[in-house]
């Protein structure tokens, strides 16, 4: 099995796990707010890259890496997890995880752009074409109204929850190219995730320190639940489905496997399907359809 396929299977099992933490980082977010959210998370998956990293490396932090590559993954840490999923959590709030999963399948195309300038990554008109005929099934899948949706939400309220999705792909965006950069050479993809979640979890609790908010985040009760799904979702995606996304940056171009990543919005339907009870239409069913035909070319081409 060649390297860049390796990437776009590691690319496809990135989709599911971050399907999951979708799930339960709605469920999460609803019960303790997205600052409160970003932090808890940030904190449980760094506990555990340490632990891995100790197993693998006898050490928990990476040690080796020049300080070049601390500085390239540390912004991209900061970019991606702090900035990126503080924005991507206050979208969900306020546009739900559909409408919110709609607008992050633009981060292909923004990823393919920086990649088409910073390192020169070239797509066959093939691969474009299946790439724009998998966004097209996610976009289909995500913008059919489910049948509990509310109705008429303010304006105010559903523009503010666009901003902060646009915010969240513009900065997600950044993290592919950023960490492609910092990953250069074949660097460790588990040292690589430990320094980007350590940069990030420093981030976010910076501000809780000064403003004295670190003890409503550590103190204030929250329902099993809620435990249960931040615990959750920090191990399917920061943890695991982070560490699976770099595998797929390090081996596959960036405009492919930012693509494939996109594929949240279909893997979340049989977890609406069969975890939140939802009806999936035949609109869905279509988009579905066309989404894993954009995945089948352009794993065949």
């Amino acid at each position: 099995m060649t390297a860049e396929r390796i990437g776009e299977l590691a690319a496809l099992g990135t989709s599911v796990l971050w399907a999951l933490t979708y799930v339960q980082f709605t469920i999460a977010v609803r019960a303790i707010g997205p600052l409160r959210l970003n932090r808890l998370r940030l904190s449980v998956a760094l506990v555990c890259l340490f632990v891995a990293h100790a197993v693998v490396y006898r050490s928990p932090v990476p040690l080796d890496a020049e300080a070049v590559r601390w500085g390239w993954l540390i912004l991209s840490g900061v970019f991606g997890f702090a900035i990126s999923d503080a924005f991507l959590f206050s979208a969900l709030l306020r546009l739900g995880a559909h409408r919110t999963s709609l607008l992050m399948a633009l981060i292909p195309v923004v990823s393919t752009l920086l990649a088409w300038g910073a390192f020169g990554e070239r797509l066959t008109w093939l691969q474009i074409v299946a790439a724009c005929i998998t966004v097209g099934g996610i976009t289909l899948v995500v913008s059919a109204r489910r049948p509990h949706d509310p109705k008429g939400e303010p304006t105010g309220h559903a523009v503010a929850g666009v901003l902060f999705a646009v915010g969240a792909v513009a900065a997600q965006s950044l993290r592919y190219i950023l960490s492609k950069q910092g990953m250069s050479g074949g660097y460790s993809v588990l040292s690589t995730n430990v320094i980007q979640i350590l940069a990030a979890t420093i981030a976010v609790w910076i501000p809780a320190l000064v403003s004295g908010s670190w003890r409503a985040s550590l103190s204030a009760p929250f329902g099993r639940r809620a435990a249960a799904s931040t615990i959750g979702g920090a191990i399917t995606g920061p943890f695991l489905g982070v560490t699976l996304s770099l595998v797929a940056l390090a081996r596959a171009p960036v405009g492919i496997a930012s693509t494939l990543m996109a594929l949240v919005p279909v893997f979340l339907l049989p977890f609406s399907r069969f975890v939140l009870k939802e009806t999936i239409g035949f609109r869905a069913v279509v988009g579905t359809l066309l989404a894993v035909g954009g995945v089948a070319v352009l794993l065949l081409v």
